[in-house]
């Protein structure tokens, strides 16, 4: 099952909001790929966290776009 922004893995829980939504992301990804979730969630968090610091404004702002369209039902 596809991890979310209300179930996640308990390792995420710390980040920064949209951080760990990129996480999340790029672990469900890599666990589509065939990786593990042992080593899937820490190469994802990894990840996000450099995408963060290289990150414009407006990709972290679409990235949360993305999210609260969804919970509208868009």
């Amino acid at each position: 099952m596809p991890w979310s922004m209300k179930d996640y893995p308990q390792s995420l829980k710390n980040l920064e909001k949209p951080v760990r939504k990129k996480a999340i992301e790029i672990a469900n990804a890599m666990l589509d790929e065939g990786y593990e979730e042992g080593r899937a969630i820490p190469i994802a968090t990894s990840q996000a966290k450099e995408w963060k610091k290289n990150a414009s404004k407006e990709e972290i702002d679409q990235l949360m776009k993305h999210d609260d369209e969804t919970k509208r039902g868009n």
